[in-house]
């Protein structure tokens, strides 16, 4: 089975957030930082070099492969801000349909900028996925 690529690291989350060239940009994802510490209680952590997780779990696939991953995360894409909520979006449509201009695909909310959107929708899906992971799985920060 091959290993996964992307894996936590000692990077600075700091350092990588100020390497950001856009500045609204990096004052959202800072924001979208803020919010998943307060959702999780976790540290940020690098996740690869352009990922900002929050927390981890451990996962098993039917085939055979497994891995670790964050429980939430964020990355400032060059198309868009892209906020990784793992349990998918099949319990959130409700949440969806209040958050405002956004697009999903399998595990990501893709969001060109916060005020696209309704921060405090956003924390509830944030705090929602996280719920989920921490009663489907062992999540350690």
């Amino acid at each position: 089975m091959p290993e996964n690529k992307t894996k936590p690291t000692d990077a600075s989350v700091s350092k990588f957030l100020a390497s950001v060239d856009i500045d609204q940009k990096r004052l959202d994802t800072q924001s979208i930082v803020d919010m998943m510490h307060d959702v999780t209680g976790y540290p940020a952590k690098m996740w690869g070099s352009s990922i900002i997780g929050f927390g981890s779990y451990s996962y098993k696939y039917r085939s055979g492969h497994s891995g670790e991953w964050s429980v939430v995360g964020v990355s400032p894409r060059k198309r868009n801000i892209t906020v990784y909520i793992m349990p998918g979006f099949g319990q959130m449509e409700d949440l969806l349909e209040k958050l405002g201009k956004h697009k999903t695909a399998k595990s990501c909310l893709y969001i060109n900028k916060l005020s696209d959107v309704d921060p405090k929708v956003l924390r509830e899906i944030i705090a929602r996925s996280v719920d989920y992971m921490k009663d489907n799985y062992e999540v350690t920060s």
